[in-house]
């Protein structure tokens, strides 16, 4: 099978070949898929995404045009997929919907935990040969109580080390499943008594900001919030207008929901700059990560052996649909 690689970084391309094994004639490239790039798909019978591309009507029109069947996105979520759009032109769609779940689920409790403790501030004034300590007061997660929202395999992940530290964990998801060392509430419950909140969910219509100045007040002054899911889980106006009134008091987001065309590249010299992403990074109570929690070697080269399961699956005509693997 011939297939083009949208949005490659350096670090995937030998958990690729490793997992391709020459097996598909496969084109990497690191340009953003978009309507100027969708040239390269032409022939392909596959294109193979990340969160960051534009796989939207036009784009999926002009990828049926080129005569491709078939998209992989190297993710689990497929917000940035028109999956309508797809179906219309007949083509396949695959995610990724569980790979190490632990990466994600250790960049959210490392968020907490660097928030808490003010690591940053404290290792950088520390290489200034500044050791005062007065400003870095934080507290111990043992005994407090962490809601979880959103209970798939990298929510139970980020539980269990929660569970670990000796937390009270509270969990919310529409699936209500019998899980251990988890008491199932509802929301406004969770967020009432929560005293760290992480976001574990998928972006749908329905989760679209799920945190919002309603659903804030309903949250414990001092609330810690955490998201390594998708950005447009939270309004980012909303929530920093809580972190300067401090009713919000942290904030860990490992993404952010105008992240496209600002995440994976360098922009240190642009003068035009997100200024919702700009305030926040003023404010020592919050912690930015560039989308980060799947980049773990376990975790890269899962995703690539199922990126390329999914092409052997179609190569051998055995998938009719939306594929899980």
């Amino acid at each position: 099978m011939k297939a083009v690689a949208y949005s490659i970084r350096s670090f995937e391309k030998e958990p690729l070949a490793l997992a391709n094994q020459k097996k598909h004639d496969l084109t990497l490239i690191s340009n953003t898929l978009n309507l100027q790039t969708a040239f390269y798909a032409e022939g392909k019978d596959a294109v193979l995404v990340f969160t960051n591309d534009d796989v939207s009507a036009p784009v999926i029109e002009k990828l049926a045009g080129f005569g491709v069947k078939y998209i992989v996105t190297r993710s689990t979520g497929t917000d940035q997929i028109d999956l309508n759009a797809a179906a219309s032109f007949g083509i396949k769609v695959a995610n990724i919907p569980s790979y190490s779940p632990f990466a994600i689920a250790e960049q959210s409790v490392a968020l907490a935990m660097a928030l808490n403790r003010k690591l940053v501030e404290t290792v950088n004034q520390s290489r200034n040969f500044d050791f005062r300590i007065d400003q870095h007061i934080g507290f111990n997660f043992y005994g407090k109580t962490v809601g979880i929202i959103g209970l798939g395999t990298i929510g139970r992940a980020t539980a269990a080390i929660y569970n670990g530290l000796g937390c009270t964990v509270l969990g919310f998801d529409v699936a209500n499943q019998a899980l251990t060392g988890i008491e199932q509430v509802n929301l406004e419950a969770l967020f009432k008594h929560s005293d760290v909140i992480s976001l574990h969910l998928p972006l749908t219509p329905q989760t679209k900001y799920l945190v919002n100045k309603e659903t804030i007040a309903l949250m414990k002054k001092g609330v810690m919030l955490i998201n390594t899911a998708r950005g447009a889980l939270i309004n980012t106006t909303d929530v920093l207008g809580a972190l300067k009134n401090g009713y919000i008091g942290y904030l860990g987001i490992d993404v952010f929901e105008d992240e496209k065309g600002i995440f994976f590249e360098d922009h240190h010299a642009d003068s035009n700059r997100n200024p919702l992403l700009e305030e926040l990074m003023t404010l020592s109570n919050v912690m930015i990560t560039p989308h980060q929690g799947f980049l773990t070697q376990e975790a890269l080269q899962e995703i690539a052996i199922k990126t390329i399961a999914h092409l052997n699956i179609w190569q051998q005509k055995k998938c009719l649909g939306m594929l899980a693997i």
